[in-house]
């Protein structure tokens, strides 16, 4: 709740206005029964003294009911425009406040608590929240007010007749938070399986591709049936408790409603109460009906809205577990780009060790190839450069300095990483490559598109860019859709290339390129500054071949370390994995 109350601070006008006019409203709810009692009590009922002059009485009334429908409505409209401006405005600044948490994460607590989890959270959830904020503003002082004012109103009208609400309301209110404390612990229930069904969805729709290839359509239609259904009988337990509020209370409402017919109709036959008086009596019985059903209503979805809040408040709890320092604490060196020393990393919840005891020295300037079979640790070796992830033992440094020791704005400005999967965002091309200059010293302002230009012609995309009828500013869908396999890896290739860094990897990036097109692309690589260093992480031993210093990854472990024509003599992985890639190649030749 702490976070809420903070965002109804900067709506704290339209948080008090809001009840208020609903208060003002009600108010004049309350008058309307009494108005009409005066109407058959008085006008229809009573003696006049001019007989003329019953008729403009109840016009009379009549009109002061219409002028109250009037005002009433005003104030409707208007504690409903506050109240849609506070709930709006403290879920608009709910998903901020998620979104920029988020960014604060690292890869640990990201994939700790899934992707869709936080999917759900910043959609569902804050819908939740800002909708349990609108109907409270707007009903929970509202709904009280009637049914304790109309009990107050039946007192004054007669007494005896008015003990039937003291007894109505306590049974009602057992009622309604009965169901309510049965269903709050169910409504969590529900929400953690539409977390589920949102993780199967959202993995079908990025894995469509391949679900397709391999005809997994009927057993990735099974797994979304089966979360789905999992869903459905959830909401279905839950409907069936919640749906008892209405009939239990509507019973309880009918039964007082007899015992007031039956108390006021002896009292009307004795003469010491108006038949206006009854009416009235049946109306305030009727205002609470409908009160306490809407409280009833009220009060279940602020169940799920408090429920909701505190699956957002657990997200915004969850600590980063990477801190950065403001300042570098030395200077960088001369020489040294990357060094690893005995370094190992386990996953948050993974059993063994994803690298284990890694040490080698990368010089600036050098290009360093990384290879092994799937599942080697190739991508887990490189993400710790720009500190995706921190090592469980050992220590990563950069320049010279320790990995921990910079500046997060200033190690993103030193690394530009193009990782496995290509992504690009909605947009244009131009704008795109512009996107890796969010945290550099550069602006879009500065560059020129001759720049750009020869960005696109090292990463081998100026070709295909050329042929679009915007160029640059040629549309790019989400996700890049417009784009096929290589035209994406090329343009984030491009996109790191603008940035500049001192440290360019490239995490098996130019999977969907042909071998022409790699070859053209690792010649071009050789024209970067004599101070960048590379590093490609490859399946492909042809793609690395050239490299200063090649890295043979497996099973977690580095195995090699040298040239080529080191590790075909010397490492007996490599030597497999290049003969493997060239056997058919050679027999062809030989052939």
């Amino acid at each position: 709740m702490k976070y809420l109350f903070s965002y109804l601070k900067k709506y704290r006008a339209e948080s008090i206005l809001a009840p208020l006019f609903k208060m003002l409203e009600a108010f004049f709810d309350l008058r309307v029964p009494l108005i009409v009692a005066n109407i058959i009590n008085t006008g229809i009922c009573g003696e006049f003294a001019d007989e003329a002059a019953r008729l403009p009485y109840i016009l009379g009334q009549c009109g002061l009911l219409v002028l109250m429908a009037l005002i009433g409505l005003a104030c409707s409209f208007t504690a409903q425009y506050f109240a849609a401006r506070a709930a709006i405005g403290t879920s608009t600044q709910l998903r901020r406040h998620l979104m920029s948490h988020i960014q604060t994460l690292s890869f640990t607590e990201l994939d700790a608590i899934g992707a869709s989890t936080l999917i759900t959270r910043m959609t569902a959830d804050a819908n939740q929240v800002q909708n349990g904020v609108n109907m409270f503003l707007r009903l929970f002082l509202r709904s009280p007010f009637i049914v304790i004012g109309a009990m107050i109103a039946a007192f004054t009208i007669d007494v005896e007749a008015a003990w039937v609400f003291v007894v109505a309301i306590p049974v009602l209110s057992v009622i309604v938070f009965g169901v309510m404390k049965l269903t709050s612990p169910l409504y969590r229930q529900v929400q953690q399986k539409l977390d589920a069904v949102t993780g199967v969805t959202r993995e079908n729709l990025s894995g469509v591709r391949v679900v397709r290839a391999f005809g997994r359509e009927e057993a990735e239609a099974e797994r979304f049936a089966q979360a789905n259904g999992e869903l459905n009988a959830a909401q279905i337990r839950v409907g069936r408790i919640a749906a008892l509020t209405n009939p239990l209370t509507y019973v309880v409402i009918n039964l007082g409603v007899i015992a007031l017919l039956y108390v006021g109709g002896d009292k009307v036959s004795t003469g010491t109460l108006r038949s206006g008086d009854v009416v009235a009596l049946l109306n305030y019985m009727s205002q609470i009906l409908v009160e306490l059903v809407k409280l009833a209503n009220l009060i279940v979805l602020l169940t799920r809205a408090y429920t909701s809040l505190g699956r957002c408040a657990k997200v915004l709890d969850t600590p980063t577990s990477m801190t950065y320092p403001e300042k570098a604490s030395q200077a960088d060196s001369a020489e040294e780009a990357v060094r690893f020393d005995h370094v190992s990393l386990t996953y948050k919840g993974a059993g063994d060790e994803s690298i284990s005891d890694v040490s080698f020295r990368v010089l600036r300037g050098q290009t360093v190839g990384v290879i092994g079979g799937t599942g080697s640790g190739k991508s887990t070796l490189v993400s710790l450069i720009p500190r995706f992830y921190d090592a469980t033992r050992g220590s990563v440094s950069l320049m010279g300095r320790p990995i921990t020791d910079w500046p997060h704005e200033e190690l993103r400005d030193r690394i530009a990483v193009v990782q496995q999967k290509a992504q690009l965002f909605k947009g244009t091309i131009r704008s795109n490559l512009l996107y890796g200059l969010a945290a550099g010293e550069k602006t879009p302002d500065t560059v020129t598109d001759e720049f750009l230009w020869q960005c696109l012609e090292t990463a081998q995309a100026a070709e295909f860019v050329r042929q679009k009828p915007g160029g640059l500013d040629e549309p790019v869908e989400q996700g890049g859709r417009n784009l096929s396999g290589g035209q994406k890896q090329r343009l984030t290739i491009a996109r790191a290339l603008v940035s500049q860094a001192d440290v360019l990897i490239l995490d098996d990036s130019a999977s969907a390129l042909d071998y022409a097109t790699d070859a053209a692309l690792r010649k071009a690589l050789k024209t970067l500054p004599a101070t960048t260093t590379t590093f490609i992480v490859s399946q492909r031993t042809s793609s690395i071949r050239h490299a200063d210093q090649i890295l043979v990854m497996d099973d977690g472990e580095l195995v090699g370390c040298g040239t080529h024509d080191g590790l075909m003599a010397s490492c007996e992985v490599y030597r497999e994995i290049h003969e493997s890639q060239f056997r058919d190649a050679e027999k062809g030749a030989k052939a």
